[in-house]
């Protein structure tokens, strides 16, 4: 079964939705006519990423206006959208750095970040779900930026049945090495595609890695994104992944499954 996928790696013009729709727009498009039916955008792309001093008034509800924005593309072009946004919780107040899979049906599935990295421990609380989402009969996990590191959770979501997992992220560039080496592991000690869509250009201090990468499950990158607002592609073999599983077993293996998965 083959499925074609995008990461869209963005320059985000801070605290402006309405110019960073632009840009998601177009982005989402190109993917969209040529083909893809999974689209992956950076993290806190609607907003910029170092808005902190007005996080509270960029924060919206899911669903709310940007779930609004991408279902539109999800129901024109039947594909499915990650996205990552400040939500703001009616029901408690509180604020997370929240990333969401909206369906051509309309269904959003979320994730709060749960390993928060540096001043973000003070900006939002940490998430505390961890679930493998459904794209018709494809599961998908997704992480935020630094949770990359993390292997743990990504091989909950493995255990719980993905074949892609994604990562929109904001990763800075002083750590490019952190985010090469462990986009590729994740990919291969789970056996599984990974997308990760990433930030390009600065904000403040901030100077984002960019290099949006798509991982095969033997921990290739088969495509990379240079310098730049880039639409990478790929038409990925999802029956490669039992191939690979079988070629190196790590899971078949594995002497420990937690009772999270």
């Amino acid at each position: 079964m083959e499925l074609t996928v995008a990461a869209c790696q963005m320059e985000c013009v801070l605290e402006n939705k309405a110019a960073n729709f632009a840009i998601a727009q177009k982005m989402v498009e190109e993917a969209a006519q040529k083909g893809a039916k999974l689209i992956v955008l950076p993290e806190l792309f609607n907003t910029g990423y170092r808005v902190e001093e007005n996080d509270r008034a960029l924060s919206e509800p899911i669903p709310g206006p940007t779930t609004d924005f991408l279902l539109s593309f999800c129901q024109k072009f039947q594909l499915f959208i990650i996205a990552n946004i400040i939500e703001k919780d009616l029901t408690n107040q509180e604020l997370y750095n929240t990333a969401f899979m909206v369906s051509p049906q309309g269904k959003i599935s979320i994730y709060r970040k749960i390993n928060l990295y540096g001043q973000e421990q003070i900006r939002f609380s940490p998430g505390t779900e961890l679930e493998a989402w459904d794209m018709n009969d494809i599961k998908v996990g997704c992480q935020i930026c630094y949770d990359v590191g993390f292997p743990e959770p990504a091989r909950i979501l493995t255990l719980q049945g993905a074949k892609i997992l994604t990562y929109p992220s904001a990763f800075h560039s002083i750590r490019r090495y952190a985010w090469d080496l462990a986009t590729r592991a994740r990919a291969l000690e789970n056996g599984l595609y990974l997308i990760a869509a990433n930030r390009y250009g600065a904000e403040k201090e901030n100077i984002f890695a960019a290099t949006s990468r798509i991982v095969d499950p033997q921990g290739r990158v088969i495509k990379e994104a240079t310098y730049g607002n880039e639409v990478i592609m790929a038409t990925i073999d999802l029956d490669f992944i039992e191939k690979q599983r079988d070629n190196i077993p790590y899971l078949k293996e594995l002497k420990y499954k937690t009772s999270l998965a």
